[in-house]
């Protein structure tokens, strides 16, 4: 199969020096790297990284937050919702509806084959049920659709969790706080966070320490706001599996992690596979909608084409709750699917 070239790269990605460029990628890294290993591993200046900092931040609207391990936290039903309403919404009020719930963690508005996007997570099974059920008979009134599936496992990425889910996790107390404190801001001091939380400095890197061995966090990173003029995109696939689905999937696989070795935003920001109404979801960034069809649906449909793909696309217009999921990160070392080797297709093929 030919390699896809991305307009997207040359365009974005392109015009900002390597030393930027780096930057994003070590604070999507490690959100908590210190201006000083940060000038050290770049070669510049302290006082360079702070001044560069700064820029980034206004000019991308960073957030420093935490990639949380929610199956370590009991997060255990993640579920990806797609709705098609029937009747145009109130979104003001459709907005105070998720906000209500701790639930819904990313809610955004579609242009294309459906109305609103939701991610949403919860600690049990029969408060998800109860949330699920209640917010359709909600929005009965602009006569939704409502198509649901469960997050089986994620290939890339994530979307960030809410303090209101933070504080209904079974965890202690005094790692609930500090949870709470550094997704709200990840680069954080001791001090900071000393003073916040009325715990004595001392005791507090010590509960830090002892937080970080429990497993909870996966990293300290970043989001950032969707880029000006650029085209976020979401594709839903249907399914129809062979005994060849493997090496498909490792040849979709190249699509969606052929990246820039240090972009400024991370091609797709989320990749998952699904049980229910879709099988497969990306999210990804693009120069425009042409280009997302054209490097994201006929590429993967074409890395399909004997599993009979049945392809759902868009664009997605704003963000009613959440943030972004966007970053800077090395996709081919983070995507889950193992490459297509040898070995893959001997599993792949007919006995």
């Amino acid at each position: 199969m030919r390699e896809t070239t991305y307009e997207f790269e040359s365009r974005f990605n392109g015009k900002y020096s390597l030393v930027t460029r780096k930057m994003m990628r070590m604070l999507s890294e490690d959100s908590r790297s210190s201006n000083t290993e940060i000038a050290k591993t770049l070669g510049v200046t302290r006082q360079a990284v702070a001044k560069r900092l700064k820029r980034l931040e206004k000019e991308f609207g960073i957030s420093y937050t935490l990639e949380l391990n929610e199956e370590a936290l009991g997060l255990v039903y993640p579920h990806l919702i797609m709705v098609k309403f029937g009747e145009k919404p109130d979104y003001k009020y459709v907005k105070k509806l998720f906000l209500r719930s701790h639930i819904p963690q990313f809610v955004a508005t579609l242009d294309g084959g459906y109305d609103m996007l939701i991610y949403a997570n919860s600690v049990s099974r029969n408060e998800y049920t109860r949330w699920d059920k209640g917010m359709q008979v909600l929005l009965s009134d602009y006569k939704a659709s409502w198509y649901s599936s469960e997050v089986a496992y994620k290939q890339l990425g994530f979307f960030p969790i809410r303090n209101e889910l933070i504080e209904k996790l079974n965890v202690e107390s005094k790692y609930k706080g500090i949870i709470r404190l550094l997704n709200m801001n990840s680069r954080a001091t001791f001090r900071e966070m000393s003073a916040k939380l009325g715990v004595h400095f001392n005791i507090l890197i010590y509960d830090f320490k002892k937080l970080l061995k429990t497993g909870y966090i996966r990293r300290f990173t970043i989001v950032e706001r969707p880029v000006e003029d650029a085209t976020m995109m979401y594709y839903l696939a249907k399914l129809t599996l062979t005994n060849l689905f493997d090496r498909c999937a490792a040849n979709a696989r190249m699509a969606l992690t052929y990246d820039d070795r240090y972009p400024v935003i991370s091609r797709y920001s989320f990749c998952s596979q699904l049980i229910g109404t879709g099988d497969f979801f990306a999210l990804g960034v693009f120069d425009n909608r042409q280009a997302g069809y054209s490097n994201g649906v006929l590429y993967y449909k074409n890395a399909m084409k004997t599993q009979d793909v049945k392809m759902n696309y868009g664009t997605i217009d704003r963000v009613l709750v959440g943030k972004m999921p966007l970053r800077s990160i090395d996709d081919k070392k983070e995507y889950s699917t193992p490459a297509w080797t040898p070995e893959l297709a001997a599993e792949a093929s007919p006995v």
